[in-house]
């Protein structure tokens, strides 16, 4: 079901909800997918990235999700892209013919990083075989170097590929190297694929260089606002686009001080939220209470520009 919109604006990267087993807990998703829209007007989603745990799931449970996610998005999502990334080859391509049958609309794919692609070639070789196996969907690259340790960068990988994956559409930007951004989009004249840039506490910057939008863990529960910077954005206010940076940075900022990773972003979207997002999966542990009483009392400290 790729959708006829351009893929822009924000996208949250899903929460896997969990029981306290550390299980997934499928029958959230349906609050889940309404809250994004009416309390966050997000309405783009990337399944089983970073922030989902991905790549801590079992192939079953990826599919599970996926399809949960299609199924409660369907009618009332515009993107629901699932990352299909694997270490493995054939159960990368297994789960990229699994988003196409249940009608994902689009497909990403983050480089193996444990027998790692040493250059470009390598990895668009690996790339090509997985999006082949999902010829109607449009292919995203998923770039988060730091995590993966390929520091191959998408100006070079640009370089041919459309030749080789005929369905790539854009990037998953998860770097802070903005020149290479940067680089790609000014190649990207005819503005024929899509930059959506993964850095949340530097979106403006981003967006200042020409990204279309991002992917980030905390559109989740702080998309309003972002929606906000980008409206004023939009509307060349850069004074308020900045207020609306400078604070969702504060807080970034002051959480990431006290140990910010997935664990304690389930915890901060289950207080704003109300929906339990349960513990992450070993080896990640869940978030203390003393983190979750003072990252609640950041956030409901700040004012915002609309408050």
């Amino acid at each position: 079901m790729a959708s006829r919109k351009k893929l822009q604006g924000l996208v949250a990267a899903t929460i896997t909800p969990m029981t306290p087993d550390g299980q997934i807990n499928l029958p959230v998703i349906r609050q889940y997918v309404d809250y994004l829209i009416s309390k966050q007007n997000v309405k783009n989603i990337f399944v089983n990235g970073t922030t989902g745990e991905g790549l801590a799931l079992s192939v079953q449970e990826r599919k599970q999700l996926a399809e949960e996610w299609v199924r409660q998005g369907k009618d009332k999502l515009d993107h629901m892209i699932i990352h299909v990334g694997a270490l493995s080859l054939p159960e990368s391509q297994e789960l990229a013919r699994h988003a196409a049958a249940i009608g994902a609309s689009g497909i990403a794919v983050i480089a193996p990083f444990f027998f790692k692609p040493t250059n470009k070639d390598e990895l668009i070789a690996f790339l090509r075989e997985v999006a082949a196996e999902a010829p109607a969907l449009p292919f995203y690259y998923y770039h988060i170097p730091h995590l993966t340790g390929v520091k191959i960068r998408v100006e070079e990988l640009l370089d041919g590929i459309k030749e080789q994956i005929p369905t790539f559409q854009g990037v998953k930007f998860s770097d802070m190297d903005l020149l290479d951004l940067a680089q790609c989009i000014n190649k990207n004249d005819r503005e024929e694929l899509v930059f959506l840039y993964g850095v949340d506490e530097q979106l403006l910057s981003a967006l200042a260089i020409g990204a279309d939008g991002a992917v980030g863990s905390t559109y989740n529960y702080l998309g309003q606002k972002n929606n906000m910077m980008l409206q004023a954005f939009a509307q060349h206010d850069l004074s308020l686009a900045r207020k609306y940076q400078f604070l969702t940075g504060e807080f970034l900022n002051f959480v990431i001080k006290l140990g910010f990773g997935v664990a304690q972003t389930k915890a901060v979207m289950t207080f704003v939220s109300g929906i339990p997002m349960g513990p992450p999966r070993f080896p990640l542990v869940k978030a203390s209470e003393e983190f979750i009483a003072n990252a609640k009392a950041k956030l409901n400290s700040i004012v915002w520009p609309t408050d």
